[in-house]
């Protein structure tokens, strides 16, 4: 007889350590369907009785009832025959034209007075000779090829417009002229709204030459200081030197890069 064990409590009794009896939990009661009489009346009724050779009674076939060919194929039952009208019967959507009147007799006997062998001589002589196509050869079979796509015969150089500058390049050069004209006109109008002077050629190299002989005299202040720079002043004055010598080399190199220069009302600024 299996034994259960029981778990222990919380707190530990002698009494515990004694195995308890199991008791098993009843078991509920088996379902039964309530049709259940029913289903083995019905049973008995229809597939018992033939259960083993069939059933007890069977319909004798009529002799005259057998099979026959095509009956178990649809049939296709038509109606009742009704007259035709004349629109099933007509195919043609139509009408044919009606035939011509026994008094209607065509003309027989007409003759032509035209010459044709004159007519045709007239019209192949006025006629214009047929083109002929250039063609050329490549092997010794006799192998044509048209002339003109083949690109031996120049083709290019015979056009009306050949060596001529095109149209879109003069209208190009046109335009950049005219947007010549409106820079020159706006410059020239800002310059007489600003009241600018523009330097001659005489003061630019005179105001060239001045800034070079200044860069001369600095760069000899400075090639005259002591090597050995251990005072304040020195080094102060070797600073102003240096940037006074890069300030002169600046405004030198500006004046020579352009060959216009205005002046305006302020003295001190310029406009290049």
């Amino acid at each position: 007889m299996p034994v259960a064990v029981k778990k222990l409590p919380d707190k530990e009794y002698i009494t515990n350590l004694i195995p308890a009896e199991h008791i098993p939990e009843p078991k509920p009661p088996r379902y039964i369907s309530k049709y259940r009489p029913q289903v083995k009346v019905e049973k008995k009724r229809t597939q018992e009785i033939a259960k083993t050779m069939g059933p007890a009674k069977v319909e004798i076939p009529d002799t005259k009832n057998f099979l026959r060919k095509n009956s178990k194929k649809a049939v296709n039952v038509k109606p009742a025959a009704a007259e035709k009208s004349s629109q099933d019967r007509t195919t043609c959507t139509t009408k044919k034209p009606s035939l011509p009147s026994k008094d209607n007799v065509p003309m027989c006997g007409m003759k032509t007075t035209k010459n044709f062998i004159t007519e045709n001589a007239i019209e192949i002589i006025t006629s214009l000779p047929k083109k002929v196509t250039q063609k050329y050869c490549d092997t010794r079979n006799g192998d044509k090829h048209l002339l003109l796509p083949s690109g031996i015969k120049p083709l290019f150089i015979q056009k009306k417009d050949y060596g001529q500058i095109p149209a879109y390049l003069k209208k190009r050069r046109e335009d950049v002229k005219m947007l010549h004209g409106r820079y020159e006109a706006a410059v020239k109008k800002q310059i007489e709204d600003n009241t600018m002077k523009q330097l001659s050629e005489e003061e630019r190299e005179e105001l060239l030459s001045g800034l070079k002989k200044n860069w001369e005299a600095v760069h000899h202040d400075f090639q005259g200081l002591s090597v050995v720079i251990d005072t304040i002043r020195k080094k102060h004055l070797k600073e102003k030197l240096e940037m006074l010598m890069k300030q002169l080399e600046q405004d030198i190199a500006l004046i020579e890069k352009h060959k216009r220069i205005y002046l305006g009302n302020d003295p001190d600024g310029c406009q290049y």
